[in-house]
Parts: C-alpha cells; sequence; structure tokens
C-alpha cells in the first residue's frame, strides 16, 4: 500500500461579507466555495490557494491545520 503523504491544509473561514467588494473579489469567494458567512472549508496549502486568500484577506479567516 502506498504511504500517505503529509500534505498540509488550511481551515478558511468567511467572517465578511463580499456584498461590497469588488466583483473580481466576490469571484474569488464563490470560486472558493464559501458561499454563506462563517462558513469553513478545508484547502491545500499549495501557491494558488495562497493567491486567492491573498486576494481576499480581508473577508476571511485562515488557520493552518
Amino acid at each position: 500500500m502506498a504511504a500517505k503523504k503529509d500534505t498540509k491544509t488550511l481551515r478558511i473561514t468567511l467572517v465578511k461579507s463580499p456584498i461590497g467588494a469588488v466583483p473580481k473579489n466576490r469571484a474569488t469567494v464563490e470560486a472558493m466555495g464559501l458561499r454563506k458567512l462563517n462558513k469553513t472549508i478545508e484547502l491545500p496549502d499549495n501557491e494558488a490557494t495562497r493567491g486567492q486568500i491573498r486576494q481576499i484577506a480581508h473577508l476571511v479567516k485562515v488557520e493552518e491545520v
């Protein structure tokens, strides 16, 4: 059996509404799967995810798992 890789994940929570945000930021929130306030998702810790988080950092809370 193959050994499991230790991949880091990030726990991302939407804490501020994207209603008044720039349309590009709203689209990023939607693409990440965050649809409602206080919804939490776990995504892999990679450059693509970090780039999305950097764009909407003022709307989300991030924890390393």
